[in-house]
């Protein structure tokens, strides 16, 4: 795991129709071995080297990710993806335990002071896509957004109650829990419209729950994934799932579908954990895919 330099101040923006987005990074890029979060190894990496370097892999065959958060200008709205990891959080993952990183600091200069979300969302409960959902103050933990409203997956949040594996009943004790006590949460369906061109859809496998996010605008059209896909290499090898996927054989229709989708229809893909711009159009590659940054 290489920590790898990068100006954390470069806030990238798409325009997709009327509608707005941008990314804000909690950490730096970071290269790992493939094998700590996707069944690929540095070998297939490096054969797919020509279109996957410098922005994505290194050259010894480490892939290089981003956690990042997403926030979409809608409808007057301003709606917060996956707000990423938090600060002060016990976890199991060395990258990822007791944070102090200055993202709400980053996030205001971005032009989002943390007053200003009106709606958080999360694609699923995994602990690099809600962290922030609250934040420590006096021993407690209080909604990081105090005038927004939460919405989570009605079957996330029932799957997640349930789940005690691993981090996942910290996850839930300190990053959902005191939103559904503050009264701020909002259990929602795939279909549910948040603002007009923003909805929820289903793209499950990676979790029971995990919903993406299709933005329409102007005859334009993206879709901000989550963890559907982690890396681009699954564009190629789309049978290799990440480390983390619930249902496996699930994770990779999905994944199949909504590659297919983007590369039929020309729509971009905002991507959790890709590096680079984050943002790309897929292509067609005989029964496969590559990707073109944005």
């Amino acid at each position: 795991m290489q920590q790898l330099p990068a100006d954390l101040e470069t806030f990238k923006r798409w325009t997709i129709g009327k509608i707005r987005v941008t990314r804000v990074l909690e950490l730096p890029p970071t290269a790992f071995d493939p094998a700590i979060f996707i069944q690929a190894t540095r070998r297939e990496i490096l054969d797919h080297g020509d279109w996957l370097c410098p922005s994505f892999a290194t050259d010894d065959g480490d892939i290089i990710l981003h956690f990042q958060a997403f926030i979409i200008e809608a409808g007057g709205k301003r709606i917060m993806v996956d707000p990423c990891i938090g600060n002060d959080k016990p976890r199991g993952h060395p990258l990822l335990d007791m944070l102090d990183n200055p993202f709400l600091e980053r996030l205001e200069r971005a032009g989002f002071p943390r007053e200003s979300i009106d709606v958080v969302l999360c694609t699923h409960l995994h602990v690099d896509h809600c962290g922030w959902n609250t934040m420590l103050v006096d021993g407690r933990w209080v909604p990081t957004f105090p005038n927004a409203r939460y919405l989570f997956a009605r079957r996330e949040i029932a799957c997640a109650e349930i789940d005690s594996d691993g981090d996942a009943a910290a996850i839930y004790q300190d990053s959902v829990q005191p939103i559904m006590d503050a009264g701020l949460a909002e259990l929602v369906d795939p279909g549910h419209v948040i603002v007009e061109g923003v909805r929820l859809e289903a793209t499950p496998g990676h979790t029971p729950g995990h919903c993406s996010i299709v933005i329409s605008s102007g005859g334009h059209e993206a879709i901000i994934t989550g963890d559907v896909i982690h890396h681009p290499v699954q564009a190629a090898l789309p049978h290799v799932s990440s480390n983390f996927c619930q249902d496996e054989a699930v994770a990779i229709a999905t994944r199949r579908s909504v590659l297919a989708h983007a590369a039929d229809h020309d729509v971009m893909l905002l991507v959790a954990h890709f590096a680079g711009s984050s943002g790309v159009y897929v292509r067609t590659d005989g029964d496969a895919w590559t990707v073109e940054e944005t």
